[in-house]
């Protein structure tokens, strides 16, 4: 696909243009005398806070637009480079020993090929009763780190197998239980086939598409969103306003969906809540203990890339309203620029009621509706789907949004067998326990980049003469001073939350301005300490984790996670316990979901929500929405 035209970028947060990747990809494989190299992230080379303020720069220049490179360098080599595409050189070329980059998708292709033709592979189907092999789906998986031989300088895949009946029958619905290939995919060697039983397959078939589900619903009546002045938006380049509100927004290969920079208008003051805010890591942890599953776990950010996987939004379906959308312009891994359609929705939705009071003595009464501007992208990884919707709110309200929906991970079963670990969803067909646990990088900045972070409790009063009736609660407040303190969970009986204050900026009540971080229910990592996956992703054992700024310290599983033995990222940061108080500061938020399957989550399954809110507290004067007119 040829580059698309795009204008050049006028700020330095800009997405890269087609041009500029084409460019990035070419300085590298001229400067190295590379015929073939495999591009596995191009990424904008994000400038610094300080250069950010630069006034100049804020003011319609883009300034040296440099770009990062990993570049895959033979079986086992990793290269960090960096290039400027405004003065057409090489910066930096820095060799990773060690390390395995995400999984590559050419790689992944001719894996599947060596799959489908190796005859250990084959006589495995076989035994079962499967001889029709190009009806098989065959599924690459992240191989995990446990210790094996053959892990050791090799880049691996374990892959897991389906059968369809026909192109576009729902494999999911019968697994080939027991066999797992694993692969060397920097050979497209099959390492090893296992065979671990036969287990018959399941007979029912798990269609959903609207030809092959059954009789459709006819009484639902058209519902039609219209906006005939037009979105209360704007949208320039990469930059939203909306309201009080300004942002600006990219889509990034591994994180997938960015804000950055995320300010609220109040009065003649645009004050700064986010400097950035994105997925860092997620992990899928598999709870079964069978060898045919127990390898399972899959960090969908840093072993695949959420943005490797974007769809492309379909208006009426995606999204509903008066939408605009942002293309997004990736690079494959041949270093060539490719535009996802329409990869970013922006709309505006009514949201209930924003406020309203009754005055029973003037019989008088005021209400407003409140409405949010929503910033979604949506991705499929595998067999899941993952809908990452940020909402702003008129009262300075900011929420993240998880709608986790597609097809289960499933097992077949013997019949008439319950088996442990997993859920039955169908005859013979079963959904292995498991969690997805999402870890949110969000670069702070209320009211300035000089933040600390609070821990609020709710606790009962002891009961005495202060307390007669026993029946009052307060506020307990602790200040997490370091990172060690700022290892936390959430406590729903304390009705805990964070708060993140500028202590160099008060109210008019004399309080630090602050936002307060709101968990929802959520769990931790299950998996037990000596587990791999508990090494891995460490990340996932706390909710909460503040760190100072670091510009490398960016995902919490650390930068490459795929078969990576654990320890690195946030447990390895952290142990310096370095001091958080008043100073430049990241908030890692870790939440989700434990997902024990019903069988109303099959054959697709109804979306599941997880997700949390940052809320104004002491940030405003005053409720910031009184001056919402009146709805007519």
């Amino acid at each position: 696909m040829p580059p698309t035209p795009t204008s050049a970028p006028t700020h330095p947060l800009d997405a890269l243009t087609a041009e500029e990747i084409a460019a990035a990809s070419a300085i590298v494989r001229r400067e190295r005398d590379l015929d073939h190299p495999i591009f596995a992230t191009i990424t904008l080379h994000e400038p610094t806070k300080e250069q950010l303020a630069d006034a100049a720069l804020a003011d319609g220049e883009a300034g040296d637009r440099l770009v990062d490179l990993v570049v895959v360098d033979g079986p086992d080599g990793v290269v960090e480079a960096t290039v400027s595409v405004t003065h057409d050189r090489l910066v930096r070329w820095e060799e990773v020993p060690g390390v395995r980059p995400p999984l590559l998708f050419t790689e992944v292709v001719a894996a599947v090929e060596a799959i489908r033709a190796d005859p250990r592979w084959r006589a495995a189907l076989e035994r079962r009763g499967i001889t029709d092999h190009d009806a098989v789906q065959i599924d690459p998986w992240p191989a995990g780190s446990f210790g094996e031989p053959h892990e050791e300088g090799r880049r691996l895949t374990r892959a897991i197998s389906y059968v369809r009946t026909d192109p576009t029958d729902n494999g999911y619905a019968r697994p080939i239980e027991g066999v797992v290939a694993v692969v060397d995919l920097g050979t497209a060697e099959v390492l090893e086939v296992q065979d671990h039983g036969v287990v018959p397959l399941p007979d029912e078939a798990g269609n959903y598409d609207a030809e092959r589900v059954g009789d459709l619903r006819q009484d639902l009546r058209a519902l039609e969103i219209t906006q005939p002045e037009g979105p209360s938006f704007t949208v320039t380049g990469n930059l939203i306003e909306w309201q009080r509100w300004r942002l600006r927004v990219s889509m990034d290969p591994i994180e997938g969906l960015v804000l950055h920079r995320v300010g609220y208008l109040d009065g003649d003051r645009e004050r700064s809540v986010l400097h950035r805010a994105a997925v860092s890591e997620m992990v899928v942890p598999y709870g079964n203990a069978s060898p045919s599953h127990d390898w399972k776990n899959a960090f969908d950010a840093g072993e695949w890339g959420l943005g490797r996987m974007l769809n492309s939004l379909e208006l009426g379906c995606d999204c509903l309203g008066e939408i605009r959308y942002l293309d997004a312009v990736l690079a494959d891994e041949q270093g060539e620029p490719q535009t996802v359609a329409n990869a970013i929705c922006i709309h505006e939705e009514d949201f209930g009621i924003l406020w309203k009071h009754w005055d029973m003595h003037a019989d008088t009464v005021e209400v407003r509706r409140s409405r949010r501007l929503v910033v979604s992208s949506i991705y499929t990884v595998g067999n899941y789907e993952y809908g990452f919707y940020w909402y702003l709110y008129l009262d300075g309200t900011i929420e993240l949004q998880v709608k986790l929906t597609g097809i289960l991970q499933t097992m077949a079963t013997e019949e008439g067998v319950r088996p442990d670990s997993a859920a039955l969803v169908a005859p013979a067909l079963a959904a292995p326990h498991h969690q997805h646990l999402f870890c949110l990088r969000l670069d702070m900045a209320v009211d300035g980049d000089a933040n600390s972070v609070v821990e609020v409790d709710v606790e009962p009063c002891p009961a005495g003469p202060d307390n007669p009736k026993a029946n009052a609660f307060e506020t307990r407040e602790t200040l997490l001073a370091s990172e060690a303190a700022a290892q936390r969970v959430v406590d729903p009986h304390r009705s805990r939350y964070w708060k993140i204050v500028n202590p160099n900026v008060t109210n008019r009540l004399g309080q630090p301005t602050a936002y307060k971080l709101v968990p929802g229910p959520t769990p931790t990592l299950l998996a037990a300490p000596a587990s791999s996956v508990h090494q891995r992703a460490g990340f996932a054992t706390k909710n909460l984790w503040v760190t100072p700024f670091r510009p490398d310290e960016t995902r919490a599983a650390g930068r490459y996670p795929n078969q990576h033995p654990g320890g690195d990222g946030l447990p390895r940061w952290t142990a310096a316990d370095r001091p958080i108080e008043n100073t430049d500061l990241v908030v890692w938020y870790s939440f989700g979901v434990t997902h024990i399957a019903r069988p109303e989550d099959w054959p697709v399954m109804p979306v599941e929500h997880t997700g949390f809110t940052l809320a104004p507290l002491g940030f405003f004067d005053r409720n910031p929405a009184l001056d919402v007119p009146p709805s007519h």
